[in-house]
């Protein structure tokens, strides 16, 4: 196999990546837009405090966006990391509560967890070649079991700020004072420029893209296709762990089952910030974006007097929305290939 074959599938994902540019700037000005407006009819949306809210909720759904990112660029799936979220946050955290680990070492139990089920998606995906849907929605339903049998069906509280190990709060909610400092956005903002760099920069980032472009036009290359779809759930899994440390930091305690939809609203944020539902297009940047248009909405909403029903009906209309936006744009991709091709 020729060197230039090889790098067929590479340079389509690379013109694909550039062109999602300014879809980012479409949707940061539909970010500003929602701000300006819930800020408009609301004053006390322009609080402080609610903007630490949005921040709180986003931390933990950001980091499995921005993991889920990667196996939806393949064309596939993850729908473990929401159940899964919460199990690596019990599991660690009956190690530090109950069987007196150091909370340093509950937090590697956390990404050690989200990475070994993350293997088990990668290769019942990659290697037995289960489809993406079936295998992580049996994995779904063994972190919600294994969340359970550790909790035995109660909340698990990790330790708070001012005892022994609270200093891990810390990491995410800084105060000084009377005054909160939102450390976390500054962790994701890190994370976000570290995975836009793999994913656009390195061999992992532009294999996994070319596997989601052209699966077959990429083996037949000479990439181990196999190798990098497990890379990818790996990577979910892990970012499903760290979003784990996240939520633990946060909240007072942590309970079993309330891990349910984290993951549509992850794979929500990617899809709305430009990650294709057919693979081989997306941006880390863009999920954070599609991110934090969930969070203003689900924060924003009850300012206007619309409760939880009308949220999850206004969230769900904004992800048809981005559905068929990106089928559109894959349509009319198709249509100029097909039309180039003609003309050679």
């Amino acid at each position: 196999m020729s060197r230039r074959n090889m790098e067929t599938p590479v340079s389509l994902n690379k013109s694909i990546t550039q062109r999602l540019g300014g879809q980012n700037i479409v949707v940061l000005l539909i970010v500003i837009g929602l701000f300006a407006f819930f800020s408009a009819v609301s004053p006390n949306f322009r609080r402080y405090s609610t903007l630490l809210s949005i921040l709180d909720y986003s931390y933990y759904i950001t980091l499995i966006g921005i993991g889920v990112t990667f196996p939806l660029i393949t064309g596939g799936v993850d729908l473990s990391i929401g159940t899964g979220l919460i199990c690596y946050s019990l599991v660690g955290g009956y190690m530090v509560v109950y069987q007196g680990w150091p909370v340093w070492l509950g937090m590697i139990v956390c990404v050690l967890c989200g990475a070994i089920i993350g293997l088990l998606n990668g290769v019942l995906i990659g290697i037995m070649d289960l489809t993406p849907f079936l295998a992580t929605l049996c994995t779904m339903m063994m972190t919600r079991g294994l969340g359970s049998i550790f909790s035995r069906g109660l909340g698990i509280p990790w330790p708070m700020v001012g005892s022994e190990g609270g200093w891990f709060r810390t990491i995410f909610k800084l105060n000084i004072g009377d005054v909160r400092l939102p450390l976390g956005f500054l962790w994701i903002v890190l994370l976000v420029i570290l995975m836009s760099y793999i994913l656009n920069h390195t061999k992992v980032g532009r294999y996994i893209l070319a596997i989601g472009s052209n699966k077959e036009a990429t083996r037949l290359s000479g990439v181990n296709v196999k190798l990098y779809t497990i890379i990818a759930y790996v990577i979910s899994g892990v970012f499903a762990g760290l979003a784990a440390i996240a939520y633990s930091a946060i909240f007072a305690s942590v309970y079993p089952g309330t891990g349910a939809g984290f993951e549509l609203e992850g794979i929500g944020g990617a899809i709305i910030g430009g990650v294709s539902m057919t693979g081989g297009a997306g941006s880390i940047v863009g999920t954070l974006l599609g991110v934090f248009i969930i969070c203003i909405l689900k924060t924003g909403l009850p300012f206007i007097g619309l409760q939880a029903n009308w949220q999850q009906i206004i969230t769900g209309v904004v992800l048809i929305t981005a559905v068929i936006v990106d089928l559109n744009r894959q349509n009319k991709g198709t249509k100029s290939i097909t039309t180039a091709r003609k003309k050679q």
